[in-house]
C-alpha cells in the first residue's frame, strides 16, 4: 500500500547502509554513500522534509539494515478493547511503542500497558505479526513489523501516562478516532475477532 517511490527510497537506503557497512574499497564506500544520498534526495523531493532531518532519521544508521518492531497491547474488559489517548495526534490507540533493547515482545506489551494506561497486566497471547507496509497506515520512513499480544488484566486503574491524555475501553462498533499510524480499524477488528473465536491462527503479513 506504500507509493512506490518511498518503497525505492527504503531499499536503496538498505543496500547503501549494507554497503557502506561491509566494503573495504573506497571507491565501492563513495558509490553506496552516492546511494545514500540518493535516496534521502529522493524522501525529501516527495515530503519536502529537509534532507538533514531527514538524515537525521535513517541515513546515520550503520549496521544490516533491519525492520523496526512496534508491540502493541491487546486488552479486553466486558468485550471492550483498551485504548489510550495520544498526546502526539489527540487520538486512540492500543497501547505500545517501540520494541526496547533486553526486553522480550509479551515484556515490552506488560510494559507500554502500565506506562500508557496504568493497568497491571499479562501477556496470553499472541494474535499477529503485521507488516506496516502491508496495511493502510500512512507512509512511513521505516519498514515496521508489528505484533499484536492479547493481555490480561491483573491489577492496577486507568491512569494517563506521559504519552496519553486518556484511558478508556471501548465497543467494536464505538470506535473513537484511530492513530492511524499506530492501529487501523481493520488491525481493531482482528482483535474482536479473534475475541470471539479463540481458535482463530496467528495472523501474519
Amino acid at each position: 500500500m506504500e507509493p512506490k517511490w518511498l518503497d525505492w527510497a527504503k531499499q536503496l537506503q538498505s543496500i547503501a547502509q549494507a554497503g557502506l557497512t561491509y566494503s573495504k574499497d573506497v571507491y565501492d564506500l563513495e558509490r553506496f554513500e552516492l546511494i545514500r544520498n540518493i535516496s534521502v534526495e529522493i524522501l525529501s523531493h516527495q515530503t519536502d522534509m529537509d534532507m538533514t532531518v531527514i538524515k537525521d532519521l535513517i541515513a546515520n544508521e550503520t549496521g544490516y539494515a533491519t525492520p523496526k518492531v512496534d508491540i502493541r497491547a491487546v486488552v479486553f474488559r466486558n468485550n471492550k478493547i483498551l485504548m489510550v489517548k495520544e498526546n502526539t495526534d489527540g487520538d486512540w490507540a492500543l497501547p505500545g511503542g517501540w520494541a526496547d533493547i533486553g526486553l522480550t515482545p509479551s515484556e515490552v506489551a506488560v510494559k507500554e500497558v502500565k506506562e500508557e494506561s496504568g493497568f497491571d497486566v499479562k501477556a496470553i497471547k499472541l494474535l499477529g505479526v503485521l507488516d506496516k507496509k502491508c496495511h493502510p497506515h500512512p507512509p512511513s520512513l521505516y519498514h515496521v513489523y508489528k505484533i499484536f499480544i492479547q493481555c490480561e488484566i491483573i491489577g492496577g486503574q486507568p491512569m494517563k501516562g506521559k504519552e496519553t491524555s486518556a484511558v478508556d475501553f471501548f465497543a467494536e462498533n464505538e470506535l473513537p478516532a484511530l492513530s492511524i499510524a499506530r492501529n487501523t480499524k481493520t488491525q481493531i477488528e482482528m482483535a474482536f475477532k479473534n475475541l470471539n473465536n479463540p481458535e482463530e491462527p496467528v495472523y501474519f503479513d
